[in-house]
């Protein structure tokens, strides 16, 4: 891991399990689906953090706000120095969706688990179905950071640059749902956008490109010569967007972390708010 930009934000399955009974070591599992993962069993000692319910503001299409942020982790037993590793289904799409909220409110101590659920299940390490039920933890949020979300006005705005070179769209969806053939992924068969497409002037660049087999990410190498064959430069700001959000959170996720571009920022309204809105411009 010494080889990516900024290696101390993954965790390897060796080191998490050396330190299971750490009490300063918090781990969260992040599912898109509870029943079918956390439910079924999860590494010892991780609390779930649903993504629909706990994740995302419960009436708005938005994440939790800052208080709903700060209560979140307090019930999880989390203070301000625990460090945390988040890890979950679907190849830590929803981890990493975690991950990128957990930056925007300036959480300091946060490691991805490399390879998620899949990788720790496929090496036999130790499972459990025992809930845990942490103390009250007495952790503080910080204000959130702008710079690292974008939403629909922004894209909007920002399509000239964007014809200028000056600015990268990465749309991180499969080549179907970029050329608009399918609406959405087989993983969300039901929800899809109203059109078919992308963003003009996006450059498409598969979330699962960056990763091997066994869900952990490429070397920096391999992951800087995949962007940089699509012309995706580190001196040049970066919007990432999917689906909803998840899937652009871990490229988002690869391209600041493991590659160290300086201006990455996540649009999680992505093609669910703009393959469906009047009068927004798509390209097929």
């Amino acid at each position: 891991m010494a080889e990516y930009a900024h290696p101390e934000v993954l965790a390897e399955n060796d080191w998490l399990e050396a330190h299971l009974a750490d009490p300063k070591v918090r781990v969260v599992e992040v599912d898109y689906d509870p029943a079918a993962n956390y439910a079924l069993g999860h590494i010892p000692g991780s609390v779930l953090f649903d993504w629909r319910q706990d994740i995302n503001d419960p009436v708005n299409r938005d994440i939790l706000d800052r208080a709903a942020f700060t209560a979140l982790l307090r019930r999880a037993g989390i203070d301000d120095d625990t460090l945390l590793v988040l890890y979950g289904d679907y190849n830590n799409w929803f981890a990493a969706f975690a991950y990128w909220v957990f930056a925007y409110y300036g959480t300091p101590h946060v490691k991805l688990l490399n390879g998620g659920r899949k990788k720790w299940i496929a090496e036999d390490r130790p499972f459990t179905r025992e809930v845990p039920n942490p103390p009250t933890g007495h952790f503080e949020s910080r204000a959130p950071d702008p710079k690292l979300r974008v939403y629909l006005d922004d894209v909007r705005a920002a399509l000239p640059r964007v014809r200028a070179g000056e600015l990268h769209l990465v749309d991180v969806r499969g080549p179907k749902e970029f050329s608009g053939e399918i609406t959405a992924p087989p993983e969300y068969p039901s929800e899809h956008a109203q059109r078919g497409g992308h963003i003009p002037g996006a450059k498409n660049v598969p979330w699962a490109q960056a990763v091997r087999d066994d869900g952990t990410f490429k070397s920096r190498a391999e992951l800087e010569k995949l962007y940089a064959d699509q012309g995706i430069r580190p001196d040049v700001p970066v919007y990432t967007y999917c689906r909803i959000g998840e899937r652009s959170s871990h490229t988002w996720f690869v391209l600041r972390y493991l590659l160290g571009y300086p201006d990455v920022r996540n649009y999680d309204g992505s093609w669910t708010e703009w393959g469906n809105l009047v009068r927004t411009p798509i390209e097929r």
